[in-house]
């Protein structure tokens, strides 16, 4: 775990990006930071409504720039800095980014009394996929597996 006076110095930059690229009108108020070994990797600001890419959350963008400039699908030894807590799907690209630390400040409350509500999401992903509220289905068929099986067979696979 880093420092108190480390964190938040890294937390005010990932809060600087969000203010800063949500008033040139890119995206919501948030902000992403990728540090390794101290320096700053991975850069992300919240640019949904800009690219017209409902994935384009900060943490996301910033899990991007950062395997871009290590050349790598894994951030290991990196820390996350961001300026709220990730949603449902940016922790999900967080853990498989594999950091070994996580830092956020504002809370999902905090970020749903300024409209951004989460909530939801988090309430869906508890249920069964049939109780679920956008109608969800699996369904199999002869072969649906041929991929997977391919996959553990494969000699030359990279595991992540």
């Amino acid at each position: 775990m880093q420092d108190s006076a480390t964190i938040i110095k890294f937390l005010g930059q990932a809060a600087a990006l969000a203010e800063e690229n949500m008033l040139k009108g890119l995206g919501g108020p948030f902000g992403a930071l990728v540090v390794k070994d101290g320096r700053v990797v991975g850069r992300g600001f919240n640019q949904v409504t800009s690219l017209n890419d409902p994935t384009a959350h900060a943490e996301v963008q910033a899990i991007r720039d950062a395997c871009k400039n290590l050349s790598s699908f894994q951030l290991e030894d990196c820390e996350i800095y961001t300026s709220c807590e990730p949603c449902p799907m940016c922790l999900g690209a967080l853990y498989w980014a594999r950091p070994k630390a996580i830092y956020f400040a504002s809370t999902r409350k905090d970020a749903a009394d300024a409209g951004f509500d989460d909530d939801l999401i988090y309430r869906e992903i508890v249920l069964p996929v049939e109780k679920r509220s956008i109608p969800t289905k699996g369904y199999s068929y002869e072969g649906h597996l041929r991929v997977f099986e391919l996959w553990k067979s494969k000699r030359d696979r990279v595991e992540y």
